[in-house]
């Protein structure tokens, strides 16, 4: 398997596409978030989060820094992990800055599909923070860095649908 051709080609048509789709917004439509169910994202934080859904993970697994201090993960002993509510979520605070920070990310999961080589890609198993226990390929964990954008690019979608703009299966998968 070519890691390289992979990962580069996926990172590539993911942005796109996502950035597409991001273009569809108004600085108005920051604020919005689906009207049932709960602990949903508004659409600022929707797009806040796919600023660094790929990229700075990316970063984290080449290069083994997360860019978050040591003891972040410091919990209680015995108590289970959680997640930041949505309402906790930073937002973010324009379309056009949202834009420009996914098109950084994209940059930097490029850089570091090429700083990791084909040959580490390949060979070396790595570890996330978050699963310590279960190593994978570090091409394999990139590979799910660029699912993970892909998930709330599908997300992204779907907000598009509910506001009422038209789009459909082509605007999905970038085309």
């Amino acid at each position: 398997m070519n890691w390289t051709a992979l990962l580069t080609s996926e990172i590539n048509a993911t942005y796109a596409a996502t950035d597409r789709m991001m273009g569809l917004l108004t600085d108005a439509d920051l604020g919005w978030k689906p009207a049932t169910g709960e602990n949903w994202m508004t659409a600022g934080q929707l797009l806040k989060h796919l600023e660094t859904a790929c990229g700075m993970c990316c970063q984290g697994f080449v290069t083994g820094d997360w860019g978050m201090p040591d003891d972040c993960g410091d919990k209680p002993e015995g108590a289970e992990p959680q997640l930041p509510t949505a309402a906790q979520l930073p937002a973010a605070t324009s379309v056009a800055a949202a834009r420009a920070a996914l098109e950084a990310d994209r940059k930097v999961a490029l850089q570091m599909v090429e700083k990791a080589g084909e040959q580490n890609l390949d060979t070396l198993e790595t570890a996330a923070p978050w699963e310590p226990d279960n190593t994978r390929l570090l091409g394999h964990h990139l590979l799910i860095m660029v699912q993970h954008l892909a998930s709330h690019k599908s997300q992204l979608f779907y907000y598009l649908k509910l506001m009422g703009r038209k789009v459909d299966t082509m605007t999905l998968w970038g085309m």
